[in-house]
């Protein structure tokens, strides 16, 4: 009997051949095939990994692995290995974050990274230490696509506020960041301590002292980073349910109906009932309608304490 993952295979390959699966579409993802099947995570990861060696499927950076168009009409031919001049450390930072950003962080493996470059998978650590390694390149790679300015602008406020909307657009473009970058173990990331840089810098002329200083940037950071979360978490959740946000509610409604009868949450039910239109929570809203008043809030302790 053939291992699980070429079983796997051969199930892809055969909703193809017979049109279940058309070109463009969307294959199952690592962790709908593990549970459709019954393997580990890794099985399934090998078994997208040898569709894609063979030209089988494609991944695609926020959207998922799809079909790929076959070559001339006929089947797919298998992707050559690399060779070692042809790998780069750029290379496979880049095919590292299309995975992140088409599957999420828990797909990212070195072997995956590995089958979407056409490489063997030993060869890619003699460009990188190994998987921490690699995200924090990763990071470096995403910030450095929104750079601080080169001037910054004038004020403490312009400039801690310019700091947290690069890092919002950046979170926003690739949502797996913020399960990467942590406030007790920070890495050691040169993009990530320009940022840090940035904010010390924007503050230093103040009467605060180091620690509040720290706190001041740590606050911001985790502001930006807290929200930004809440991206991966609907992304894994929409992966793993199939349901939309507002399709997840609609299945609570039964719950809510108990939670309004029961007489518990006089406030809440209130406020509910006065949004006729209901409640959509706007991600990019709600980062704008906190930013505002985090930095209002921080003014007279930063303003307060500056030299005369």
């Amino acid at each position: 009997m053939a291992p699980p993952y070429a079983r796997i295979v051969d199930d892809i390959k055969g909703r193809i051949a017979d049109g279940r699966l058309r070109t463009g579409d969307r294959v199952p993802s690592t962790r709908q095939l593990a549970r459709d099947w019954g393997v580990a995570l890794a099985t399934a990861a090998k078994a997208l990994t040898v569709l894609a060696q063979e030209g089988v499927v494609v991944a695609e950076p926020r959207v998922g692995t799809l079909v790929a168009r076959p070559r001339d009409g006929g089947a797919p031919a298998r992707r050559p290995l690399l060779s070692e001049n042809d790998l780069t450390r750029e290379r496979i930072v880049r095919a590292a974050i299309e995975i992140a950003d088409a599957d999420g962080l828990p797909e990212l493996t070195m072997r995956g990274v590995a089958g979407r470059l056409g490489a063997a998978t030993m060869s890619l650590y003699r460009h990188v230490g190994g998987k921490d390694d690699l995200l924090m390149l990763m990071i470096d790679a995403v910030l450095r696509e929104f750079p601080l300015p080169e001037e910054p602008p004038p004020g403490w406020r312009a400039r801690l506020e310019t700091s947290a909307r690069l890092q919002w657009a950046a979170y926003r473009a690739h949502p797996w960041m913020a399960k990467v970058t942590s406030l007790t173990r920070p890495l050691p990331s040169p993009s990530l301590l320009r940022h840090t840089e940035w904010a010390l810098a924007a503050i230093e002329d103040g009467r605060l002292d180091a620690a509040g200083k720290m706190h001041v940037h740590i606050l911001l950071f985790s502001y930006v980073q807290g929200i930004a979360a809440n991206l991966e978490f609907e992304r894994q959740a929409r992966a793993g349910t199939g349901l939309t946000g507002d399709e997840w509610m609609s299945g609570q409604e039964d719950a809510l109906r108990d939670i309004v009868a029961s007489g518990a949450y006089p406030s809440f039910v209130k406020v509910v009932g006065e949004m006729a239109g209901g409640f959509d929570l706007d991600l990019d809203r709600l980062f704008e309608f906190g930013l505002k008043p985090l930095l209002d809030g921080l003014g007279p302790v930063i303003d307060a304490d500056r030299r005369d």
